[in-house]
């Protein structure tokens, strides 16, 4: 009897863990059919085909579209896996909504300047899946292990697809700079994380939470892993002192992977920082505060003063996202379900309106050796009104004046600031805002009142997918100023339960 009671045992346990493995193998669903995707990509690289550009990017937005669709269906259904370490819930939600559209719009928008730029090749997409994979997976996890599992899965897609531009000087000095720096920073963050696990035995965030009660804040060592982490994650949104990689990154990748750069890996570095120090480790609060408060000034204040004396748009629009990476940082400042609402409202409209401003950088592009001056937009509303007129609303978005979404995005992080008694700081961020106005306004001049310039018209091809990219980031730029109320209730349902 025994015997038969250990069998039965036996079979029980098997039962649990294939019931374990399928939920968990469900729950990264989507993961998995992008790691089918890249893999499916690279084997169509090797197949001969008369349009290949056009092949591969239709398969890796399929992809992409069928993950989403099945995000879509978890959703309904928030749950963890793998031991803990995996979760599906509406934040994650939301930022793989984020990384969907971002990516997407990234893929749409490459095919031709690729080939125009003579470097078009099948594992360009399939790295571009890889990093959404890592972006993905960095914002599902709540195990430091696996958050840092899916950084290097990103870090090291993006150091390949930066110096993708094998036979241009900037391009390959961009990549050997963000490999050197990307993993002095992946470092830091890993010794902050062995400094975690040393203190509270665990890798979880959640049991890392119940340990870090019983101890101290004042512990040196709990302090120090504290700010370790911090810097590392605040290396990746390109925050002041910590910025010094992203104007030549920026300037040397590719167009297309700068954008993708500016949304997608600012959006899951954000999602980290969020999930870390404003949800499961909330408590240590006292202890980054103050420096996330002079960090975000000092961030807001370089990004928008260096960005007026620049000469090349993508160097402009790189300080340009350090000053809005302070702006994101103030929700921090505020905390609470306001200050992670307005985080997440910001990066949603942040995506629309920087993925549309590129996408009339590329059109506007006449090749890597002549540099991206920003006289190549002037004269453009003669031209080209319409395209004149997009770039119009984007500008204005990045600025933050009404209707657009920029606006209204800037505006909800200035209230829950001034809700929660940061008057002064807000103030100072208005008045940083109004200094990075005027380099928006300077490419808005340029369209409007300056005569054409030496570019044909002619050059700017306005391919299919590059117009589904400009009306799609037009009107999402538009909808989330003139109708916010929609995208702010989606906003506060991806918040966590419980969050003060």
């Amino acid at each position: 009897m025994s015997g038969l009671a250990e069998k039965q045992t036996a079979v029980d346990l098997v039962t649990v863990d294939l019931t374990a493995i399928s939920q968990s193998v469900l729950a990264s669903g989507p993961e998995i059919i992008l790691i089918i995707g890249a893999c499916v990509a690279l084997m169509l690289s090797l197949v001969p085909h008369p349009r290949q550009d056009q092949l591969l990017a239709g398969v890796s937005v399929f992809m992409i579209l069928l993950a989403a669709g099945m995000s879509y269906a978890l959703s309904d259904f928030p749950q963890t896996a793998y031991a803990g370490m995996f979760v599906v819930d509406d934040f994650s939600t939301f930022f793989k909504v984020i990384l969907y559209l971002g990516t997407t719009l990234t893929v749409l928008m490459s095919g031709k300047y690729l080939i125009k730029e003579g470097v078009f090749q099948g594992e360009y997409y399939a790295l571009l899946l890889f990093a959404l994979v890592g972006t993905m997976i960095m914002v599902s996890s709540t195990d430091l292990l696996l958050i840092y599992l899916g950084l290097e899965l990103q870090a090291l897609s993006i150091y390949v697809l930066t110096g993708f531009l094998k036979t241009d000087v900037r391009s390959n000095e961009a990549s050997l700079k963000y490999i050197i720096l990307g993993a002095f920073s992946s470092g830091i963050i890993l010794y902050g994380m062995s400094l975690f696990y040393g203190l509270t035995g665990t890798t979880n965030l959640r049991d890392m939470a119940t340990a870090l009660s019983t101890l101290d804040l004042s512990d040196p060592m709990l302090i120090l892993a504290t700010l370790f982490m911090l810097v590392g994650l605040l290396f990746k949104v390109g925050a002041v002192p910590f910025h010094m990689w992203v104007p030549d990154i920026y300037e040397g990748a590719p167009s297309p992977i700068t954008a993708y750069m500016s949304v997608a890996s600012k959006a899951a570095a954000f999602a980290v920082i969020m999930r870390i120090f404003m949800q499961d480790l909330a408590v240590l609060q006292p202890i980054w505060i103050l420096n996330i408060t002079g960090i975000a000034v000092l961030t807001m204040a370089v990004g928008s003063f260096v960005a007026l004396v620049q000469k090349n748009i993508k160097r402009m629009l790189a300080y340009s996202s350090i000053a809005h990476a302070g702006f994101l940082m103030l929700g921090l400042v505020a905390g609470g379900r306001d200050g992670m609402a307005s985080i997440m409202l910001y990066l949603l409209v942040y995506t629309f309106m920087t993925i549309g401003i590129f996408a009339v950088i590329i059109l506007l592009n006449k090749g890597v050796r002549l540099g991206e001056p920003i006289e190549d937009f002037s004269g453009l509303a003669k031209n080209h009104p319409g395209l004149a007129f997009m770039s119009l609303i984007f500008l204005f978005s990045l600025a933050g004046i009404p209707p657009t979404g920029g606006f209204f995005a800037k505006f909800y992080v200035l209230t829950a600031l001034v809700d929660k008694g940061h008057v002064v700081l807000a103030v100072v961020a208005v008045l940083l805002s109004a200094v990075s106005a005027w380099f928006y306004i300077r490419i808005i001049m340029l369209m409007y009142v300056q005569p054409p310039a030496p570019t044909k018209a002619a050059e700017i091809q306005l391919t299919p997918s590059i117009r589904i990219v400009l009306l799609i980031a037009t009107v999402g730029t538009l909808l989330t100023g003139l109708l916010p109320a929609g995208f702010l209730g989606f906003v506060a349902n991806s918040i966590p339960l419980g969050l003060g």
